[in-house]
């Protein structure tokens, strides 16, 4: 983690999500009205007069309430200000004072940190002479108005705020590392397995199913390498998203499957391969990224002599025509194949960024080719000359013939499979084009 952190904390609804957006310049905490949207703590990263600074988001702090949690959200505040720079206390000033603000004053004079007081929708004057009853919470020197929706006042924050980072910081601590999302059906035990990674309760884990809204990323380091682990909201069918907040949370757990290299997909081993499961991994297929199913909860399947031979087989049929894709049988309760896990995901990394060179791919792919030509269409013969490697983001590959139009189908699928054998690719979709020579 970069240095150069602000954290964001408050009661529930003063509107920290909508300044933690306004700061990193993009919308990627979910907003609502309803209170307690967010839970757990989310990073996202801006810049203002040339320093560049990581922003954490965090759930509303709230003391003796009837939510389960409660005590969760509260340890991830605790954790935020733990790492942060600069803290923002985030304040109503349309509801004024409350008890709940004084209670979370008294945590924060704790800390030696420095504290900003965010008087938030002080978007006129009225509201920008309520703000003064504030300073009985004795934290902070100064009350800085604020509007976090229409941004009013957020320039003069920034501008105290960044005279606390020594150094420039970092544009984009996240640039060029790989990024796996981890996706699934709710309660498939997608947050657990991040938090044991990680080592931390990164993320909120309940038996709840939706504990986790937003797309959550962590640094991870495993074999050596780097990489963006991304815990994502539970994909339930579109017609049981039945509130305004799983409909973006669905949407934010989409949305990191699409930025995502490699996506681990969660089964639940007691439930079986579900419809939704297969929606998912079709789905990132259908985006090109490299894919590991991760059959969690293993611990509690009865096994026999061929269980898990039979349990793969019977994913595989049901992804069909998709077959490449590696399972790993996993339980995160007793810690069974976790690392195994990774490190199939990083292999399928690999094999999504390899580069094979010209002359390897025909050496190996023309003499299969010569066995096995494509059939003639029309008393007409297609000749494939040569195959190369295009330079493109996902592994694609040219083939130049003389009758580009007349492969069909059937030969294509036999030269993916003679690529597969040759090359591996294991989990990774690959693609085929015909060119004119």
């Amino acid at each position: 983690m970069s240095s150069n952190i602000i954290a964001i904390v408050g009661r529930p609804n003063v509107g920290k999500s909508t300044l933690f957006n306004r700061l990193i310049g993009q919308r990627k905490a979910i907003m609502d009205n309803v209170s307690g949207v967010t839970r757990d703590r989310s990073y996202g990263h801006g810049e203002w007069c040339g320093k560049f600074f990581t922003v954490i988001d965090t759930g509303g702090y709230v003391h003796g309430s009837d939510d389960i949690f409660e005590s969760e959200i509260n340890r991830q505040v605790e954790l935020a200000m733990n790492e942060a720079d600069v803290i923002l206390f985030m304040v109503d000033v349309d509801a004024g004072l409350t008890g709940l603000d004084e209670e979370f004053a008294n945590v924060l004079r704790r800390t030696k940190k420095p504290v900003y007081v965010v008087a938030n929708k002080a978007d006129n004057n009225a509201r920008m002479h309520q703000m003064g009853e504030f300073y009985a919470m004795g934290v902070g020197e100064e009350i800085y108005p604020i509007s976090s929706q229409s941004g009013s006042g957020t320039g003069e924050l920034l501008d105290e705020v960044v005279k606390h980072f020594k150094d420039e910081g970092i544009e984009d601590p996240d640039a060029g590392i790989p990024k796996i999302a981890v996706l699934g059906r709710p309660n498939a035990g997608k947050s657990s397995f991040v938090n044991l990674l990680l080592g931390e309760e990164r993320n909120i884990v309940t038996d709840i199913a939706g504990t986790t809204r937003d797309a959550i990323h962590s640094r991870y380091n495993a074999f050596g390498k780097e990489f963006i682990i991304v815990d994502t909201a539970g994909l339930r069918r579109k017609s049981k998203v039945s509130e305004d907040i799983e409909f973006y949370s669905v949407m934010r757990a989409i949305r990191a499957l699409e930025d995502a290299d490699v996506c681990i997909v969660m089964l639940d081993a007691t439930r079986g391969i579900e419809a939704q499961d297969v929606n998912i991994i079709t789905l990132a297929e259908k985006n090109r990224k490299g894919i590991v199913i991760l059959v969690n909860k293993w611990d509690l399947v009865e096994k026999e002599t061929n269980t898990t031979k039979e349990f793969e087989e019977e994913i595989l049929s049901r992804i069909a025509p998709i077959k490449y894709v590696p399972v790993v049988f996993t339980s995160v309760l007793t810690k069974q194949r976790i690392h195994k896990a990774v490190e199939k995901a990083m292999e399928v990394y690999d094999n999504k960024t390899q580069k094979i060179p010209t002359s390897k791919l025909n050496d190996l792919l023309l003499p299969d080719i010569e066995r096995y030509p494509p059939p003639a269409i029309k008393g007409k013969f297609v000749k494939i000359k040569y195959v190369t490697q295009l330079p493109t983001h996902n592994p694609t590959f040219a083939f130049f013939c003389n009758l580009p139009q007349y492969i069909k189908e059937p030969y294509m699928r036999y030269l993916e499979n003679r690529m597969r054998e040759h090359f591996g690719f294991e989990g990774v979709p690959i693609k085929l084009i015909f060119r004119k020579k």
